[in-house]
């Protein structure tokens, strides 16, 4: 059994984005494709003796309940291995920036732990595991690319497209996932929604298509470019720069131009990184 592992943890992008009123028990549903991008963090994993789960972070400092350290709670409930990890993160991916990076730390460390302990535990247990800690865990355990309804929790994997590049601008701006919700709601409410949704089942063959012609929308953007200018500035500076298509994933703040032409996305990519720090030239993971 190996005493040590090194894994990536890749971001996500919403290229598309719908949610739908509030259920009765406070959640909300959605209708996405959720994207994998080349934009990772890092986490080193070592067994040690002491029981426990030792964490350090390089790059951000995160409470001290965590999903990192969820995803060892119920892993170690499950396999009762009465050994302890100690874990190196190294954060790349920005907090709060819609791009999933917390989630995807608690369903690397699953699969790592799962490979370090030679568990054996079935994709099925794994994904149990998953919606305990979040939402959106269960989807870093797949494919590249996914269909995702219900709360996050229902996902059909799809083949993600290879010729497509993106540029990831993550402002310097911190929107909580439950104030974009309430903010959602808050819109829904007070305005009439004329954003032209395509059914569910047409989202996969709207991926396929040619990025100019996307029919996308982020049910978050319109509220949150209420509050936030910066974002909304972001997004136009994304546009601006040629994007076939741009949309803010998430409940924000980071937004996002996909290109078909890499030469395209190089140059945005330039032009863009000189106006704001944290930007990102990806592609798919």
């Amino acid at each position: 059994m190996p005493r040590n592992i090194s894994l990536k943890s890749p971001a996500k992008l919403n290229l598309t984005l719908k949610v739908l009123p509030k259920r009765a028990d406070g959640f909300h549903n959605i209708e996405s494709i959720f994207q994998k991008i080349n934009l990772c963090d890092q986490l080193a994993i070592s067994v040690t003796e002491n029981g426990c789960c030792e964490l350090s972070v390089d790059g951000m400092v995160l409470p001290e309940e965590n999903t990192v350290t969820k995803a060892f709670a119920l892993f170690e409930e499950r396999v009762k291995t009465g050994k302890g990890v100690k874990v190196q993160l190294n954060k790349i991916i920005p907090s709060g920036a819609g791009m999933g990076g917390g989630s995807s730390d608690a369903a690397t460390m699953l699969q790592g732990l799962n490979a370090l302990f030679d568990a054996r535990l079935s994709d099925e247990e794994l994904f149990l595991m998953a919606e305990k800690i979040g939402s959106d865990v269960p989807f870093f355990l797949g494919n590249s690319c996914a269909l995702v309804s219900g709360r996050g929790e229902i996902i059909k994997p799809i083949t993600s497209r290879s010729d497509i590049c993106f540029v990831v601008v993550c402002p310097e701006v911190h929107c909580s996932t439950k104030e974009a919700y309430a903010l959602v709601d808050q819109w829904q409410q007070n305005h009439e929604d004329d954003a032209c949704w395509l059914k569910f089942s047409e989202l996969e063959k709207e991926y396929r298509q040619s990025v100019k012609g996307w029919r996308f929308f982020n049910s978050f953007t319109k509220p949150i470019f209420a509050e936030y200018a910066q974002i909304e500035q972001a997004l136009k500076d994304v546009r601006s720069c040629g994007a076939d298509f741009a949309e803010m994933t998430g409940s924000g703040s980071t937004v996002f131009g996909v290109f078909e032409s890499e030469e395209k996305a190089q140059q945005a990519y330039n032009n863009l990184s000189a106006r704001w720090k944290r930007c990102y030239l990806c592609s798919a993971f």
